[in-house]
């Protein structure tokens, strides 16, 4: 879909989703720039994150604002300028989620297909509860090797 097409769909949106798409936007912008200079340890430090296990309840409000962050970020990396990888994503997810006091889990894993590979396979995906916000494709290929929670 071309960005005309996508602005014509703009107006079929509320005002709070086209805000929440905005900062979607600002976030991976923000993460993009910041993955590609900063160390995800140090990244993840000043996001106040730490390593841990998924918060397992949700209350039901906040799940339903949990997964409108998730569909934002998927329509923003879609859509940006710059490359929104699936650590970019994640990120952006768990900074707009951390803005809104709603616990999420930044899953960070490699491929468990068994295939022979010279090169190592990650992905990096964001959860809130049982439910996946992004980089949901695929994921039985990929083991959590580690867990950031904030």
């Amino acid at each position: 879909m071309s960005w005309p097409a996508d602005l014509r769909r703009l107006g079929s949106l509320s005002c709070p989703e086209v805000a929440l798409l905005a900062e979607a936007i600002a976030w991976t912008g923000i993460m993009r720039t910041a993955v590609g200079r900063v160390p995800l340890g140090r990244i993840t430090g000043w996001m106040g994150l730490a390593q841990g296990a998924t918060p397992t309840t949700l209350a039901p409000s906040l799940l339903v604002q949990a997964e409108s962050v998730g569909w934002a970020v998927q329509v923003a990396a879609a859509r940006a300028p710059w490359q929104a990888t699936c650590l970019v994503q994640a990120l952006a997810g768990v900074a707009m989620l951390r803005r809104r006091g709603i616990p999420g889990a930044l899953n960070l894993g490699v491929a468990t297909d068994g295939l022979a590979t010279p090169s190592v396979s990650a992905h990096a995906w964001l959860c809130c509860g049982d439910a996946v916000l992004t980089g949901g494709s695929a994921l039985r290929r990929y083991r959590v090797i580690t867990r950031f929670v904030g």
